[in-house]
């Protein structure tokens, strides 16, 4: 894997993590939130990863390959967000009769969301998209000191 492929990766990495803050945020904001456009309450989104594309252990790809320049072909590639997942879970139901989304008995739908457990998630996604930058930094110091060495 090149240097470059490295960057490439840890790119992909940020992107994907960016992607699940946003999903994360979506539904801190609508946490609330007991009527929309579709009817009923909000539902809980989520990303789900893959990575791009894998080759199983590091001994079956050497097994594999004789080459070590055949190997880029096999590594991962990088990840990426292949499906948001939609909670289709019943909603929580409080007694708020004064409420203008109550039914007939006073109950009030809202979302499934726990909002400590989206911070702690949230959380996660940044030290995710930190780590990924910390990649990029030794990648491109690896580069500057390879350029160094050439002078």
């Amino acid at each position: 894997m090149s240097l470059f492929g490295a960057i490439s990766i840890s790119a992909s990495g940020m992107d994907a993590q960016r992607i699940r803050a946003e999903l994360i945020t979506e539904n801190l904001a609508n946490a609330d939130t007991t009527r929309t456009p579709q009817g009923g309450p909000y539902k809980r989104k989520d990303a789900i990863f893959t990575s791009g594309s894998s080759a199983g252990s590091f001994g079956e790809t050497l097994a594999q390959f004789g080459n070590l320049a055949e190997l880029s072909g096999g590594l991962p590639s990088g990840v990426s967000v292949s499906a948001v997942t939609i909670d289709e879970s019943e909603p929580d139901r409080r007694y708020l009769p004064g409420h203008p989304d109550a039914d007939p008995q006073g109950y009030v739908a809202f979302p499934k969301i726990n909002p400590a457990e989206e911070m702690v998630d949230l959380m996660s996604a940044s030290r995710g998209y930190q780590a990924n930058v910390a990649a990029i930094s030794s990648v491109k110091d690896m580069i500057a000191r390879s350029i160094d060495l050439f002078r």
